[in-house]
């Protein structure tokens, strides 16, 4: 397999060779009365791409990430849509549709996750070493325990951890250092697809920044795709290649990581971005976002940002927006964004009176 460089890929990232398809993959709640928390939302993680996937706690980052690896708790329930998965000999499998033992098979070798709290995702009363490695023996039955905690040494090396550290137990591992065994254990059977669940949560910014860096090394080295959640769409600028916006169970926008940071298109994820401050550059005023989260369970028609947005009008109460492009680059690359102020000619077939671009959400 090719292995695709950062550069390259914020040169032109492409979803020609798509590695997951996520197609109109839909999440209730609940059983009686259902809250619908993840409505019809479709994307395209390409071969050797960092895709990452942005928006406020509560918006469906996480939800998506368990529904498509099969992970989902209850009172979750996937009602509809199909999670594609591309292996290497170029086979497409449906992860949705696999049997519980194909899908044992699947995880860790050809998608991993690396949980959000790395602390709670470690055994307390086992050593670091004999995690790594019963993982490994569990997807490779004829390696003993003497080679998988050989291959556990490497592992931790490759993340930038002493291989002594294997009779350590987590407890005596620092935070950072627990997230690092973590995208060890995660890589342990060199998986296509690593889906990171805000891994630098609660770590302080120079720990985020290293970590952010190991992952974008290891990418560079290894060929792997990843999905980063988070909330914070500038740290995504240090390694995202794309980013896609979620809102209220839905993505409202999906583009190249600098157009995105630079020139954002929806409403939603301009006010997202003023709600930290530039990593670099002259300084600018946080406003934040007024108001909160709609409450998914009284989730009627039209825009779901609309209360909370600057930019909304009588038509937002009414059309519900629709994730589509809003115009194809010189260099190619695709953009798409789910706001009415892009859809002039649906606005005015259904009886309102089309309202313009904003210059700060406009093409430039």
């Amino acid at each position: 397999m090719t292995l695709h460089t950062p550069e390259a890929l914020r040169a032109g990232a492409s979803v020609a060779d798509p590695v997951l398809e996520i197609r109109n993959l839909s999440v209730d709640y609940g059983y009686e009365e259902p809250v619908h928390v993840l409505r019809e939302v479709s994307l395209t993680l390409g071969r050797g791409e960092v895709l990452g996937l942005a928006g406020e706690s509560g918006c469906g980052k996480s939800t998506l990430a368990y529904a498509a690896t099969r992970l989902l708790p209850p009172p979750g329930l996937i009602t509809g849509g199909e999670v594609l998965f591309t292996g290497r000999d170029g086979n497409t499998t449906d992860i949705l549709r696999l049997d519980d033992r194909a899908l044992r098979a699947s995880r860790w070798q050809d998608l991993a996750i690396v949980f959000q709290g790395a602390m709670n995702s470690l055994n307390p009363v086992h050593r670091i070493g004999s995690q790594i490695a019963d993982g490994i023996m569990a997807h490779r039955p004829g390696v003993k325990k003497p080679e998988a905690l050989e291959r556990a040494a490497e592992l931790l090396e490759l993340v930038g951890i002493a291989p002594d550290r294997l009779r350590a137990f987590p407890h005596q591992l620092s935070g950072g250092m627990r997230q690092r065994v973590m995208i060890a254990m995660a890589l342990a059977l060199e998986p296509q697809v690593l889906i990171m669940d805000e891994p630098t949560t609660a770590l302080d910014v120079v720990m985020q920044r290293q970590i952010v860096e190991q992952i974008a090394e290891l990418r560079t080295r290894l060929g792997f795709s990843v999905i980063f959640i988070t909330h914070d769409v500038s740290l995504l600028i240090e390694i995202a290649d794309r980013i896609a916006i979620m809102y209220a169970g839905e993505i409202v926008e999906d583009a190249k990581a600098l157009d995105v940071y630079h020139r954002p298109r929806h409403p939603y994820s301009s006010a997202l971005l003023h709600s930290f401050p530039p990593l670099r550059g002259p300084r600018r005023e946080l406003t934040g976002i007024p108001g909160s989260p709609p409450d998914l369970a009284k989730l009627g028609g039209g825009c779901a940002f609309r209360d909370r947005c600057a930019f909304a009008w009588d038509a937002c109460g009414t059309l519900t927006p629709s994730l589509g492009s809003t115009d194809v680059p010189a260099d190619g690359a695709a953009r798409a964004v789910a706001c009415l102020r892009h859809e002039p000619e649906r606005v005015a077939a259904a009886g309102f009176e089309p309202k313009p671009v904003p210059e700060e959400l406009a093409a430039s």
